[in-house]
């Protein structure tokens, strides 16, 4: 039997990849990140090129182990969080990519996705998957690729192509081939998973006309997921989440009525429902937490397209920045007597909205609005957008509770001003960890566990360390006038369509 006891997890992102070591006591070793291209065929399509994001995995890998000075055989196990719903196809026996990856942030599928709400499939789909028709998701990514690709469909029929998220891609790449695997999830994400029975739903297959011969199995959460051979030597793959899972179960919300928000690219906010799969009325996502031992929990989700990848379009859209991480600085210079709002719907609104035609818009610009203005109205449109997702949660589910306090990780985190104005703007606590890698921190675990070397969920929780707490310094009024003034400028934005 080993004695390795280093967690090695691999946090494959939508802008970078990651590789972080973990001591058996949860601390971090070693760690690489390198960032990738971000390819934009027309507006509204967003594209990787599969390659990158296996090539980028394996030199943040290989660089962490060397600052480490760790091999294989000190590594009990690998765990994968990666960027949900992007998708990727793949020749069977070649391994080689039949397009690039259509990311989750695409929207070329929107009229797709129309035409089966007006034919009245949209409630059969929440009711099987949990989820809505939007471009989003993984299902009409596919089709699209299908469709699009010369001989793909007739190839994918005849069971050549194998479909996956970027979890089952890096397995593939890991195991040379030897497992077309993903976790429950990823599945959950994908359009075509019934997230009550737990398999992938014909219902589905047929409505998007995707063989099943493409789709991967499905595993557990903390599960063998194959043996990766790719760093000279033979490691485990024991855990795999997609990313905002991975951050509830690195932000230790294994309790019913938990709350957890990432702020990363994008914003997600989760609610741990238990055993309860709760059906939305207010338009959020009915999704699953983890599934462990074979026992499935499941939680309301609610998504934010666009967090740091508005602070990014600052930086290198406009210019007004050149470090992401001054922007919380240039926010507190800001006149307080502007309320200026920023709607950054670039690829439509999520949740509660749901809205793929809407665009982005600045509202209450004066001749005196500057850098410093703009900054703060994108800092503030995160936490207005989390405002809106908690508000609708709390409207679908009695188990939520008013008091919840939001447990927050992610890069943009790391601002004080921004998790001050969040705590103002809900009117609610909000808990920062010690540790923000919570993503790579949940994979690490389900790693771990299952390896046996680290411990249980009761006591991985009481391992979890608050660094700050913020707490509401708005006054009401302010508060009020500010979250009308958010509310007026989202429905300026929203498009024409009749469902809204």
């Amino acid at each position: 039997m080993s004695n390795a006891t280093t967690i090695l997890a691999i946090d494959q992102g939508t802008t970078s990849s990651r590789a972080i070591l973990f001591a058996p006591d949860q601390s971090v070793i070693a760690s690489a990140q390198e960032e990738f291209p971000q390819h934009f065929p027309q507006s509204g399509w967003v594209e990787h090129d599969p390659e990158d994001l296996w090539e980028t995995v394996k030199r943040t890998v290989e660089a962490a182990m060397k600052k480490a000075g760790l091999g294989p055989v000190d590594i009990a196990g690998i765990g994968i969080t990666n960027q949900r719903e992007t998708t990727l196809i793949w020749d069977r026996a070649t391994g080689k990519p039949i397009h690039n990856a259509i990311v989750w942030q695409d929207r070329r599928t929107a009229p797709f996705c129309e035409r089966l709400k007006k034919a009245s499939h949209e409630a059969e789909v929440t009711a099987r998957t949990g989820l809505l028709l939007d471009p989003y998701f993984s299902g009409t990514k596919v089709a699209r690729i299908l469709d699009d690709v010369d001989g793909a469909r007739a190839r994918a029929e005849a069971g050549e192509l194998c479909f996956g998220t970027v979890d089952t891609w890096l397995i593939w790449k890991l195991t040379n081939g030897e497992r077309h695997v993903t976790d429950a999830t990823n599945a959950a994400r994908t359009l075509l998973y019934n997230i009550g029975e737990n398999r992938w739903d014909e219902f589905m297959l047929d409505l998007l006309g995707i063989p099943a011969s493409m789709l991967p199995e499905v595993l557990d959460c903390a599960d063998d997921f194959g043996t990766a051979t790719a760093f000279g030597g033979a490691i485990p793959i024991l855990g795999v989440a997609g990313d905002q899972q991975a951050a509830t179960i690195g932000n230790a919300c294994f309790g019913t009525g938990m709350l957890k928000s990432t702020y990363g690219t994008g914003c997600f906010a989760l609610l741990n429902t238990g055993k309860d799969r709760v059906a939305s009325k207010n338009r959020m996502l009915t999704t699953i937490a983890y599934r462990l031992n074979g026992e499935t929990t499941y939680a309301l989700e609610g998504s934010i397209f666009m967090a740091g990848a508005t602070v990014q379009w600052m930086r290198d859209g406009l210019g007004i920045l050149d470090d992401a991480a001054k922007s919380g600085d240039m926010a507190a210079k800001a006149d307080p007597a502007q309320d200026v709002y920023m709607v950054p719907a670039f690829t439509g609104l999520g949740a509660p909205y749901w809205d793929a035609d809407a665009r982005g818009a600045l509202f209450g610009m004066t001749r005196a609005t500057g850098p410093n203005e703009i900054a703060k109205a994108v800092l503030e449109a995160v936490c207005y957008q989390t405002l809106d997702l908690l508000s609708a949660m709390h409207a679908d589910w009695d188990g939520a509770d008013d008091d919840t306090v939001l447990r927050v990780d992610g890069g943009m985190v790391a601002s004080d001003w921004t998790m001050q104005a969040l705590s103002d703007l809900l009117d609610a606590p909000v808990d920062r960890p010690t540790l923000l890698e919570t993503t790579a921190l949940g994979v690490a675990w389900l790693a771990g566990q299952r390896a046996g070397i680290w411990p249980d969920a009761d006591g991985f929780a009481k391992t979890w360390k608050r660094e700050r707490r913020f707490t509401p310094q708005m006054d009401k009024a302010t508060r009020a006038r500010k979250r009308a003034g958010w509310q007026d400028a989202v429905s300026r934005t929203l498009s024409n369509r009749a469902d809204n």
